[in-house]
């Protein structure tokens, strides 16, 4: 794994959103990096059991669900990783728990970390107009449709909204999620004011 910069994240708690078909790497490094800084790290699914990831061309392992999207509260924790892969966001972005559950965390100003395909879900959650972000290249023009400003970076932060493109990214992704997850809670935005370009507190 590589060597991330040290945050001491003891007493977060964070929650990564994902199901079946999820890129393994964009799920499992992340994971990993947390719970290094210390952080309290729960597998968020809409199914209990386990989640099987998806490695690069094939399936890869099983991971276990920690709670079940119907169980769980954007109120118990301080941050949200949407990981990529196709299968598992284009899931969850028809599943109205998944959706609502990543819109608390927009419109509270939590840090919500989304690579590749994982922006899919902030689509469909109405929670990306007026945000710089950026994503895997084929949801360019979807962010650009739903009213973001997106642009071919590793890594991009818009208001505690940490946005990568791909694998490749995860170490400039995993480094600016860490920084806002230790800086805690930004500005609270709700989706109306976002699609105007504005905030609220």
């Amino acid at each position: 794994m590589a060597e991330y910069k040290d945050r001491d994240l003891s007493g977060k708690k964070v929650a990564i959103l994902a199901t079946d078909g999820f890129e393994q790497s964009e799920l499992m490094e992340p994971l990993d990096a947390l719970e290094e800084s210390g952080a309290e790290v729960s597998i968020v699914a809409p199914k209990g059991g386990s989640i099987r990831g998806w490695d690069e061309k094939q399936w890869g392992e099983s991971l276990e669900v920690d709670i079940d999207l119907n169980s769980a509260s954007a109120d118990d924790f301080d941050a949200l990783v949407l990981p990529g892969g196709v299968m598992s966001p284009d899931k969850l972005r028809i599943d109205r728990r998944a959706t609502e559950f990543a819109k608390q965390f927009v419109e509270s100003g939590k840090p919500v970390g989304a690579i590749c395909h994982g922006p899919w879900t902030l689509i469909n959650a109405g929670c990306v107009s007026g945000r710089r972000m950026t994503s895997y290249k084929s949801l360019e023009v979807d962010l650009i449709n739903a009213g973001a400003h997106w642009v071919d970076e590793e890594v991009v932060v818009d208001n505690g909204l940490v946005t990568s493109r791909e694998p490749r990214d995860l170490p400039a992704f995993i480094d600016k999620l860490k920084e806002e997850i230790s800086e805690g809670q930004h500005q609270r935005r709700t989706v109306s004011e976002s699609s105007m370009g504005r905030t609220t507190i």
